[in-house]
């Protein structure tokens, strides 16, 4: 199976509708400036979360540049999780945009 992806700039409608995201970078990368809602779980830690990426509706992958949340879209894909999407840019490519990012631990 492959991975699904969507561009960057897909992604502020999603957040707009309140979509799942799932930010797999570092605390300290993701502490610097995220995705709006984005929920923090770092790849190294992607296996032993998947519960959190096991929804009945699409959740939106996102790190730097699209490199790592590709990895853990396709860890996740061999572990039978299938409603993972890719997005291809990151948040670099969000933010390059004019979205906005929100700084600071996860709540």
């Amino acid at each position: 199976m492959t991975v699904r992806e969507i561009a960057a700039g897909e992604l502020q409608q999603i957040v707009e509708r309140g979509g799942v995201v799932v930010d797999v970078r570092e605390p300290d990368e993701y502490d610097e400036g995220h995705v709006p809602g984005a929920i923090l779980v770092p790849l190294g830690s992607v296996e032993g979360n998947s519960e959190i990426f096991r929804r009945p509706v699409p959740v939106y992958v996102v790190c730097r540049s699209g490199a790592r949340s590709m990895k853990a879209c396709e860890i996740l894909l061999d572990a039978g999780i299938s409603n993972v999407v890719n997005v291809a840019g990151g948040t670099m490519g969000y933010a390059a945009l004019g979205n906005p990012l929100t700084s600071g631990e996860q709540p």
